[in-house]
């Protein structure tokens, strides 16, 4: 069961029919629980640096989504997004160009070779620390990028439980990982000494929000990587389920997760 294949679906579709690129952000949006955790989070963040004009480092963005939305949603700003691979960059500036939005720039880095020095206000990376074996060197090289006074804003899986990291049976969600995750404990001992200081945390996907990303993603899936026909068939199992969904994802963002399967964590430079 692996992610990459229905990944690159979506990918190879976005880029044929620009036009879906946009709907495509907003189901990501709508159906990660992760993403309503850290668009909460961005804009939280916004508020604490006034009306001035803010940099920021998209460090790992994949599709382009959350610079999307923070050139939408957190104005003044001028963004960076970076990912390691080139295909999708190209993709990204093809889309962004189309839609005349000039305050995002794409390259093509990897974040363990980085060289930037006090140059960004807000250094965001999604579900990215995971798939990095040397995790110290690029947080070595996100403070040393930071403006003192920035944040770091990591959204990854936790070790409690992230991406079903205990079921040996299922050799897939992780097989793309370095790492099962992190806890609270773990981030803060590999960032504290660096100089940073965590400013916020919480634990996602708890008991609900689990449940809801079983239902909504892991099921859903593990039924299209059996065959591709079954995308066909999609559409009508969301919508028995994706009420029960919404309602689970909703009680999680809501409350408070004493554990949960991924991890929101903030510090600050």
């Amino acid at each position: 069961m692996y992610y990459d294949p229905i990944k690159d679906i979506f990918a190879n579709t976005i880029k044929k029919f620009p036009v879906l690129r946009i709907a495509f952000y907003k189901l990501l949006d709508i159906m990660f629980l992760r993403s309503w955790y850290v668009r909460r989070e961005l804009l939280n963040l916004r508020k604490t640096f006034g009306d001035k004009e803010i940099s920021i480092y998209d460090a790992g963005t994949g599709y382009g989504q959350y610079s999307y939305f923070m050139s939408k949603k957190m104005q003044p700003n001028k963004i960076y997004a970076v990912d390691v691979k080139e295909k999708w960059i190209k993709d990204c500036e093809a889309f962004f160009s189309s839609r005349n939005i000039s305050s995002v720039l794409f390259g093509v880095e990897d974040l363990t070779a980085v060289d930037h020095e006090n140059k960004f206000d807000l250094i965001v990376s999604v579900d990215v620390m995971e798939h990095i074996v040397d995790d110290v060197k690029v947080f070595q090289n996100f403070y040393r990028a930071l403006k003192p006074g920035g944040f770091l804003l990591i959204n990854t899986p936790s070790v409690y439980g992230g991406s079903d990291v205990h079921e040996e049976s299922d050799e897939s969600f992780i097989s793309e990982h370095a790492r099962e995750g992190y806890s609270f404990k773990d981030l803060e001992s590999k960032l504290e000494p660096l100089g940073f200081k965590v400013y916020r945390s919480r634990y996602t996907y708890g008991k609900w929000g689990d449940r809801a990303w079983r239902l909504g993603i892991k099921y859903p899936i593990q039924i299209v990587n059996i065959s591709k026909i079954f995308l066909i068939v999609l559409p009508v199992y969301y919508l028995f389920t994706f009420p029960f969904t919404l309602i689970m994802m909703y009680a999680d963002y809501s409350g408070t997760n004493e554990v949960g399967a991924g991890i929101n964590f903030i510090a600050k430079k």
